[in-house]
């Protein structure tokens, strides 16, 4: 993955300033982003920052990983569930195509999210960037499959390449 440096030093931020502008990149969790922040000081650039990331969630206990999967929303989610969206997952998923389903598309999704969630007990999550709706249709099902210690680090590699993507995109 291509690097970057960062907009303004961490080093230079007050924790409010960091988790004003980190925060939000994994989830509804901001512990992640002030987890990271006492490695400020070596935090020059977005893979540098994404390491620290992903070192809060590493060392959190398993519970506080759940607590993180379980803050994403299902993939082409009800209307009525839009509006609890963030933004940034408004965005992925629209560019993924989930804002376009046919109707099949969207009951075959509704289920295998019920299925899905009855089986690992969170939501399924995966990086849509550079998917489609089929794409990700395609990998939902075959990760059904998967056994549920499988999938739960599979659900964590996918939201820490999710926080790796809204960082590149960050000015």
């Amino acid at each position: 993955m291509d690097d970057k440096p960062l907009g303004k030093k961490p080093s230079d931020m007050s924790l409010g300033e960091f988790l004003r502008v980190y925060g939000g990149i994994y989830e509804h969790s901001p512990w992640i982003a002030e987890g990271a922040y006492a490695s400020r000081a070596v935090i020059a650039t977005v893979s540098a920052l994404h390491a620290a990331m992903k070192a809060a969630v590493a060392n959190a206990p398993r519970d506080k990983k759940l607590a993180l999967i379980k803050a994403h929303p299902d993939l082409a989610c009800a209307p009525a569930e839009v509006s609890k969206l963030t933004q940034s997952s408004v965005s992925e998923q629209k560019g993924a195509g989930l804002n376009q389903c046919t109707p099949e598309e969207y009951a075959e999704f509704q289920q295998l999210n019920a299925d899905y969630k009855k089986k690992f007990g969170f939501p399924f999550i995966i990086a849509v960037k550079g998917l489609n709706r089929l794409d990700i249709l395609k990998e939902f099902r075959r990760r059904m499959n998967n056994a549920p210690d499988d999938e739960f680090n599979t659900a964590l590699a996918q939201i820490d390449r999710i926080a790796y993507f809204r960082l590149m995109a960050l000015p």
